[in-house]
């Protein structure tokens, strides 16, 4: 049975890191806190990992997981090209609320599910999350819920719903709000405009106030 640990505690936060480390290297899933939900993370270049993610949340590959980094600078890398507007929405909420969705680097040797050549991108802001991802390097990472169940706003919640498929639960210490939201996912592959796929953690108004009229579509 996976444990969840308590990361207030120094002596469990040390083990807890540790082995959650060691089983994404191993191609297995943990749980995480991040600054809008909880998380089930997974090595991003490692496709059987992917698959453990897609199944243990009873997804299909047409909704691949978005994949959290740890660096700004990691974006460049990961993303063919980057428009003005997905810079300038990068600069001013990263990290924090914001998932941006851009092309992909074709060289990238990962299998996300049925992308399209695009990927979903997002720098956390919670220091747990970067601390493990300084280590991992990019994690794909979904909500910890069941496809159709509420997003998990504890390490409880989530091992409530995924039990045995999780090797390591990591639980912040502090429960997040029950009416916690995800990320605002943005689709920015057009090299002029960009499009809100969900509206979350970042208001539309606050979107608009960035990119201007380089808003064309919102979800509100």
């Amino acid at each position: 049975m996976a444990t969840i640990y308590d990361c207030t505690v120094p002596g469990e936060l040390l083990a807890g890191t540790r082995l959650a480390r060691a089983a994404i290297s191993r191609g297995e899933l943990v749980v995480i806190p991040t600054d809008t939900v909880y998380g089930l993370a997974a090595d991003a270049f490692n496709p059987q990992a992917v698959q453990r993610l897609l199944d243990a949340k009873g997804r299909t590959r047409q909704s691949p997981p978005p994949v959290l980094i740890g660096d700004v600078r990691t974006l460049d890398a990961l993303a063919a090209s980057l428009s003005p507007a997905a810079r300038q929405l990068t600069a001013e909420f990263w990290p924090g609320g914001l998932t941006i969705v851009v092309d992909a680097r074709p060289s990238l040797m990962w299998d996300l599910g049925e992308t399209r050549g695009t990927v979903a991108l997002r720098q956390p802001s919670d220091p747990l999350a970067l601390e493990l991802l300084a280590e991992t390097g990019p994690l794909a990472v979904s909500s910890a819920n069941l496809t159709g169940q509420p997003a998990a706003t504890s390490a409880a919640g989530a091992e409530g719903m995924l039990g045995d498929s999780v090797s390591v639960y990591l639980d912040s210490g502090h429960p997040l709000a029950a009416d916690a939201l995800p990320s605002t996912i943005v689709d920015a592959t057009d090299p002029e405009q960009v499009r809100i796929i969900r509206v979350g953690a970042i208001p539309v108004s606050e979107i608009r106030r960035v990119v201007g009229d380089a808003l064309i579509e919102s979800a509100d």
